[in-house]
């Protein structure tokens, strides 16, 4: 099948398209993510998101302490540095968790710190309707994640975000309500798990918004950092 190549996007995620004989638009590529120690990436297939899987975070939304999933597409997965301030929102809120990188058969390959960047006053605004969540948190740059490190899956320890400096969440891997597999075991009753796929994990206490120029740092004890700043 003949391929075409069209170059100069001016978009940093899709660097290159490609129209075969068959597509009638640009086909774009899959966003992937850094791999420590590896030259190669992990291609993203779908960005899976537990919310409330912290009692203590549940608490401060004022919502039930019981975990629920929602999803993200793959263009909210953004790893580079700078982080434009979405449109339609004066409430951006991160929230930092761990993510897991799947595998053959859903396996876990890995783990790397993430974001949730949720438009707040957006997903306020459809819960006083009792409606989905995607306006307010399935926008373009929403899931920030860092450099991912393949191994086993940490269980317990410190989770922590900080922004300008000022610690803002922090709490421990274990106070999940869902630990990591049992997270994949509910999925997996709703959907069959690829390789590609990505599961933010749920955040700890502390939520809060972001301003421009704002630095944020999201640490996991035993993953590498992630860092950003709010352009």
């Amino acid at each position: 099948m003949q391929q075409h190549a069209i170059s100069g996007s001016t978009s940093p995620r899709l660097s290159r398209y490609f129209i075969t004989m068959t597509d009638i638009i640009p086909t774009a590529d899959l966003p992937s993510l850094p791999i420590e120690g590896d030259e190669r990436r992990f291609p993203v297939r779908r960005v899976f998101c537990i919310g409330r899987n912290y009692a203590d975070h549940a608490k401060e939304m004022g919502a039930a302490a019981e975990a629920i999933f929602f999803m993200k597409p793959t263009d909210a997965v953004f790893t580079g540095s700078r982080l434009p301030y979405p449109q339609a929102t004066s409430d951006l809120h991160h929230e930092v968790e761990l993510v897991l990188a799947l595998g053959d058969g859903g396996a876990i390959m890995g783990c790397a710190v993430g974001v949730d960047l949720t438009r707040r006053d957006l997903q306020g605004a459809m819960k006083a309707k009792s409606g989905p969540w995607e306006i307010g948190k399935a926008f373009e740059n929403s899931a920030p994640v860092g450099l991912l490190r393949f191994g086993p899956v940490p269980e317990r320890g410190k989770i922590s975000l900080k922004v300008n400096g000022v610690r803002r969440q922090s709490g421990d891997l274990s106070e999940m309500i869902l630990a990591p597999r049992r997270v994949l075991s509910e999925l997996a009753r709703y959907f069959t798990l690829k390789p590609g796929d990505l599961v933010f994990t749920g955040t700890p206490a502390g939520v809060g918004p972001l301003q421009r120029d704002d630095r944020v740092k999201a640490e996991i004890d035993g993953l590498p950092p992630l860092e950003f700043t709010i352009t």
